[in-house]
């Protein structure tokens, strides 16, 4: 597979840090928005999808955290739905502090996720439901979810968002080996998530990353 600007090297921490960075920078751009309207193409809202992430990244740190992480189910948290048509989360943010409070939950879920890939043996493995993944894998994820879920919220806000070409081709090589090749990485990755179209190429209907961890000798 090939992707124009494609760098050699895996997914890191850093990775998650910057990518939680720009996205936390981007959306502050939008106090005064209405974090109730529809985020992009999802059922959710924007504060909604907010949340989602934070609880993605905090349930990405906290899968491989255990001494023995579970390789056949997430760890047992207790996830609610606060309207039926809402996300399952164990992460909501203090609405009365308004988008200044849930982007700090944001930046707080994220840390969580540096620190675990940071710290965590490279050989550890945790489940996730699209496959076993290691460190790197649950970072990569972290990154995914960063990316196309800043864009899903920034359509709602209006805001403009481009994440760095570097970023997506990292995540595209690690996750997503049916990418397109000689694409660019963000609009190939925005494809890949289902979130758009390109040339010959429909809009996905259905779509799913490859966690497991990169065979041995892989760059």
């Amino acid at each position: 597979m090939s992707h124009a600007h494609e760098p050699a090297g895996p997914v890191t921490a850093d990775d998650v840090r910057h990518a939680v960075r720009l996205a936390v920078a981007t959306l502050r751009g939008a106090a005064e928005a209405d974090w109730d309207a529809r985020a992009g193409s999802l059922e959710w809202s924007c504060w909604e999808t907010v949340e989602h992430l934070a609880d993605d990244l905090f349930s990405y740190a906290a899968q491989f955290a255990p001494e023995t992480p579970p390789l056949d189910d997430h760890v047992p948290f207790a996830w609610v739905r606060r309207k039926p048509d809402g996300p399952a989360n164990v992460i909501f943010a203090e609405r009365r502090l308004g988008p200044a409070g849930l982007l700090s939950v944001l930046e707080a879920s994220g840390a969580l996720l540096v620190a675990m890939v940071r710290t965590a043996p490279p050989d550890v493995r945790a489940f996730h439901v699209f496959g076993v993944a290691d460190p790197e894998g649950f970072a990569a994820m972290g990154v995914v979810e960063i990316l196309v879920h800043t864009h899903d919220v920034a359509e709602g806000l209006g805001l403009a968002w481009e994440p760095p070409a570097d970023l997506c081709a990292r995540v595209l090589t690690r996750l997503f080996p049916d990418a397109p090749a000689g694409t660019a990485p963000w609009p190939a990755l925005l494809w890949s998530t289902g979130r758009a179209a390109l040339p010959g190429r429909p809009r996905l209907t259905t779509w799913r990353w490859h966690g497991a961890p990169r065979p041995v000798g892989t760059p």
